[in-house]
């Protein structure tokens, strides 16, 4: 008699999804799905619209990471106008958008992760939030976490008139530029965000490092894949997040491809399975074979790690040696252990802020040559940037009048759906043995596989860590043989 754990909703991420666990007679996993209830609409109605209103409308897909949709679909829009955009331009969104990446990585890494490792995946559920990390590591650091937050925020403001729902963003440009005032009011700011990166850094190496536990569960516990990696590259290989060319490597190290965005139709494929709305994008040269590991699987991975994974080097000197401290620590470049995502996502915050201090330091940043204005509508572009959850797709085509005629979005979380199917499915069945009932723990270690890839599914809202009750039901034919609920 088949038994099924519904894990629903799982918590700490944006969004709605559960999991459903099938057991088998002797109490083993035999079966798990990753689902997503809700749907978005918005491929479908910004067509009919003015194309170079979709900045303005994409923001509202989600309320965490609406630069990312904002910058990527800019330079789709951008591309529908033949493509030319003021080099200023391009220095302010990338200015923009590190400190967006800054505040982003923040939130994930103290808010959504730590609680697994600050307090432990067996804590009491409780106290394993945000709240309870700030009672362990005390008050002066919980407040360096917001202060910092709020800071990036606020470049985010001073730099593009908003810190979300932006409206910055026109075809070649961008509304506004920075004035010497401004960067005045920044440069120490920035300053600030790099210490505490490095602050970071010390207390990843301190509290997680420092635990041999902690450092088995990352290297060799069940929560590794043999899937590829993709990100978004520079001409040298180093991470981008804003601009360059999507590189794809597989989990040995060689590079299976590598696209400027106009022909990621090329590469990337979307598979549909009938229990989920959210689609699975495959490589699609290799043809869809399905949700397996190994050297010839179509599956990627496109995460901090994966961007890390498929660079040679990062761009800036301290993020380099935090790069190469990491893969040494880890066992070697590229790396399999998907929670490392989390010590990715702060290498990639000490390149974010060297990034800010280089263009605080550019004595061009404040000039006001920041637009050029379209004078012809070619009708199709694509915009790639690197979502704090992996690389994002916005790809328009519009009318001579530029009306939308369509629209197809590949978002961050999309591109992981394969890969958290897989390994929510691989620790199920590694936790859950047959004799064994499943407790909080496990059934928060199993919501750590996904929490790794700081999934986002959420439409402009979310909810916060703590406030979303999570019920556990387990079936034995048609009777609920065991129901509890918990709030973390």
């Amino acid at each position: 008699m088949t038994r099924k754990i519904s894990i629903d909703p799982i918590t700490r991420l944006e969004g709605h999804g559960k999991i459903e666990i099938f057991l088998d007679d002797s109490g083993a996993v035999e079966d798990t799905f990753f689902q997503i209830p809700e749907l978005r609409g918005f491929e479908r109605f910004v067509v009919g619209r003015p194309i170079e209103e979709l900045p303005r409308i994409v923001t509202r897909i989600c309320g965490v990471c609406p630069a990312s949709h904002h910058m990527a679909s800019a330079k789709a829009v951008d591309g529908c106008f033949g493509g030319e955009v003021a080099p200023l331009a391009h220095k302010l969104r990338d200015m923009y958008y590190q400190a967006h990446f800054i505040h982003s990585h923040i939130a994930h890494f103290y808010a959504l992760a730590a609680p697994d490792f600050v307090l432990g995946p067996d804590a009491d559920p409780t106290i394993r939030n945000v709240l309870g990390v700030v009672h362990k590591v005390g008050l002066e650091i919980g407040g360096a976490v917001i202060a910092s937050r709020g800071k990036a925020q606020e470049i985010q403001r001073i730099i593009g008139g908003r810190n979300t729902q932006d409206i910055w963003c026109l075809p070649g440009g961008v509304a506004k530029g920075l004035k010497p005032e401004e960067l005045e009011q920044i440069k120490p700011w920035v300053d600030e965000l790099f210490d505490f990166t490095q602050f970071s850094i010390q207390l990843f190496k301190d509290v997680v490092l420092a635990n041999p536990t902690y450092v088995e569960l990352i290297v060799n516990g069940p929560y590794t894949l043999d899937v590829h990696n993709m990100g978004l590259v520079d001409e040298s290989n180093a991470p981008n997040f804003y601009d360059g060319k999507v590189r794809v490597v597989d989990f040995e190290g060689k590079e299976i491809c590598k696209y400027a965005p106009d022909e990621y139709a090329d590469f990337v494929a979307e598979h549909v399975e009938e229990w989920s709305y959210l689609k699975f994008p495959y490589l699609k040269k290799r043809g869809w074979k399905g949700f397996v590991e190994g050297i010839d699987s179509s599956i990627y991975c496109a995460t901090p790690l994966a961007r890390l994974n498929v660079a040679d080097h990062m761009a800036t000197p301290k993020a380099q040696e935090a790069f190469e401290e990491m893969f040494a620590t880890l066992g070697g470049h590229p790396c399999r252990a998907l929670l490392a995502n989390h010590w990715a996502r702060l290498v990639e915050m000490v390149q974010n802020a060297e990034t800010l201090k280089t263009y605080c330091a550019d004595p061009e940043i404040t000039g006001d040559q920041f637009r050029v204005i379209p004078e012809k509508v070619t009708g199709e572009g694509v915009g790639i940037v690197e979502a704090m959850r992996g690389t994002l797709t916005h790809h328009y085509t519009c009318d001579a009048n530029a009306i939308c005629t369509s629209a197809n979005l590949i978002v961050g979380t999309t591109n992981n759906n394969g890969p958290i199917q897989m390994v929510t499915k691989k620790v199920a069945q590694s936790l859950i043995k047959p004799g064994v009932e499943p407790d909080q723990g496990i059934l928060n270690m199993i919501e750590m596989a996904f929490r790794a890839f700081d999934p986002c599914y959420s439409c402009a809202t979310h909810s916060l860590p703590g406030q979303m009750p999570l019920e556990v039901r387990v079936h034995r034919g048609g009777d609920v043989t065991h129901h509890f609920k918990r709030q973390c």
